[in-house]
């Protein structure tokens, strides 16, 4: 089982859940949201060697933590993946619309310079100016749109620029979701839960409970569920390979 998008750290019992996680054999990417809770977070992957940790600066945290893009810089060779990052278009964001993109692009920088990085990155109500400045960054690395919400036009050019994409539960519960990952490149979806900030029966979600995706999948996909689990195992395989 795949859960490509968790925030470990943000749970009321952190180091519970990644033992369940390591003694259940998941794979975590486990993305922060500022540079400064990185080497914390990462303690939770102790003895876990499916536990990764990536380092982030979240975009609603741009204006007020700017400051640890030097952190940044200094963790970034001691990880291959980096997450949560981008950008938020959400009308409460807006007026920090240019510190998101100042942040963005230093780290996009970094990741280039660094000789590339596996991404997690945040577009919501940003599609479109997410996918500019990825254009503008090709070295980057990989990026992976977590929990894309974007229209189906901007759905094919992250698709032509190499995008990966992360599904969850929240993104398979309604139509819109479920259409665009109809129209996904299968070779190019992980699973991903974003708990604990994704809620199932009005308690946070658990990595593992990432199966409640799997059953979506399938039927978008219409394949068996050993096919399904096969599909996700390769494309984390290739992902982890190309980058």
């Amino acid at each position: 089982m795949i859960d490509f998008h968790c925030h470990l750290d943000l749970y009321e019992n952190p180091q519970e859940v990644a033992t369940q996680c390591r003694e259940r054999g998941l794979y975590v990417l486990s993305v922060t949201t500022t540079p400064s809770a990185w080497v914390g977070t990462k303690r939770l992957s102790e003895g876990a060697k499916h536990i990764r940790t990536a380092i982030g600066l979240h975009p609603e945290l741009a204006q007020t933590r700017s400051q640890e893009l030097d952190l940044f810089d200094e963790i970034l060779p001691k990880t291959r993946y980096v997450g949560e990052i981008g950008l938020d278009g959400s009308n409460d964001l807006r007026p920090h619309w240019r510190s998101q993109v100042e942040v963005l692009k230093h780290i996009l920088k970094a990741c280039a310079k660094a000789g590339g990085r596996i991404m997690s990155i945040h577009s919501r109500g940003a599609t479109t100016p997410v996918l500019d400045i990825l254009e503008k960054h090709k070295e980057a690395g990989v990026p992976v749109l977590h929990w894309f919400s974007g229209t189906a036009q901007e759905l094919r050019r992250a698709v032509e620029l190499g995008c990966w994409f992360s599904v969850g539960p929240a993104m398979l519960h309604g139509r819109k979701g479920q259409d665009l990952v109809a129209k996904m490149p299968q070779e190019r979806v992980l699973t991903e839960t974003d708990g604990p900030l994704v809620m199932v029966e009005k308690r946070p979600v658990l990595p593992w409970e990432i199966t409640i995706v799997e059953p979506g999948l399938q039927r978008i996909w219409g394949v068996s569920h050993g096919n399904l689990r096969e599909t996700l195992r390769e494309n984390l395989r290739r992902l982890v390979t190309i980058s």
